[in-house]
């Protein structure tokens, strides 16, 4: 099947734009730096088929709808796709799939980052609102107004004020640990402070907070499940690049994208999480990209390896078999 792909934006309006340094660093606090990238062609690492998710150790196991040969299969054919993409790619970068028809799922990346510690920059929004509508949920209560309009400007348009708002409504970084560990993500760092977007995070754990979003086993109830997914899919056009490539058509996606520039480096995070329909396989899609030279360079990494990931679901691969 042919694939769309979205265009890059050419430009992104500075309100929204998670990543120029001078309009972010005052209120998100975008001061410390990571290490230098990684150069010149990266080897690939994958993790075998699982159907939950649960943890890290449980990538390297198989289940009852998923044997274990056909769980090495779609292993090695993420692997080989995802090799070519990142053939000649600079910095680290990182995609966890998970078939939602089938539970087959696999991860791959750059040598160690499937187990790299990346910045979220704005891909946190959606754990953020998770969290807010776990604390509405135990008081009883439904969002405000106020928190509705901050919330569909905060996943639609990405605004950062939006954002600053909202974590200091959940409580902070205090706020989303506890939403963390029920919504059973075991690899996230909440960022110091204000500093949201400097949350620490991995493929996998994103993978636990696509589930906790799109599937019913969930400790989200079925309303705020249905709110999180109606704004991830109605993204505004500068925002609708990421994951989205890797979709059957406009549409088929709910996605949300993260992009900064460290000021210590001035390197780009580009991530890109959500659900997308390929084939008739419902896939969660979590790709984390960081040291990349430029925003631009970033974002066409994260749609090849979507695209590169979802592949092998494309051809049939996978638990299910041809549906």
């Amino acid at each position: 099947m042919a694939r769309h792909r979205h265009s890059s934006p050419s430009r992104i309006p500075r309100h929204l734009a998670f990543g120029t340094v001078a309009a972010l660093a005052g209120a998100i606090g975008f001061t410390h730096a990571e290490s230098g990238s990684q150069t010149g062609r990266n080897p690939v690492r994958t993790a075998a088929t699982v159907t939950a998710v649960p943890s890290p150790s449980a990538t390297a196991s198989a289940q009852d709808d998923a044997p274990g040969d056909v769980a090495a299969d779609l292993a090695a054919d993420v692997e080989a796709a995802v090799r070519e993409a990142v053939a000649g790619a600079e910095g680290n970068a990182a995609v966890a799939v998970l078939d939602l028809s089938t539970g087959a799922s696999a991860s791959a990346g750059t040598a160690g980052a499937t187990d790299h510690e990346f910045a979220t920059a704005s891909i946190v929004k959606v754990d953020i609102l998770a969290a807010l509508l776990l604390q509405t949920a135990d008081a009883g209560r439904a969002l405000t107004a106020q928190e509705r309009q901050w919330a569909t400007v905060m996943i639609e348009n990405s605004d950062n004020a939006a954002a600053n708002a909202l974590w200091d409504a959940i409580g902070g970084g205090q706020g989303l640990a506890k939403a963390d560990t029920r919504l059973g993500l075991t690899e996230t760092v909440p960022g110091d402070g204000a500093h949201w977007g400097l949350t620490q995070t991995t493929p996998d754990d994103q993978l636990r907070l696509l589930r906790a979003v799109f599937s019913e086993d969930s400790v989200l109830s079925a309303d705020a499940r249905a709110y999180l997914q109606s704004l991830m899919g109605s993204i505004a056009a500068d925002q609708n690049w990421g994951i989205s490539a890797a979709a059957d058509g406009p549409g088929s996606a709910q996605l949300k994208n993260g992009w900064l520039a460290r000021s210590g480096t001035g390197l780009w995070v580009t991530n890109s999480i959500g659900r997308v329909e390929v084939s008739g396989h419902t896939l969660l899609l979590a790709v984390l990209c960081d040291d990349q030279k430029s925003q631009e360079t970033g974002m066409a990494l994260v749609e090849d390896l979507a695209v590169a990931a979802s592949r092998p679901f494309e051809d049939g691969a996978g638990a299910g078999g041809d549906e």
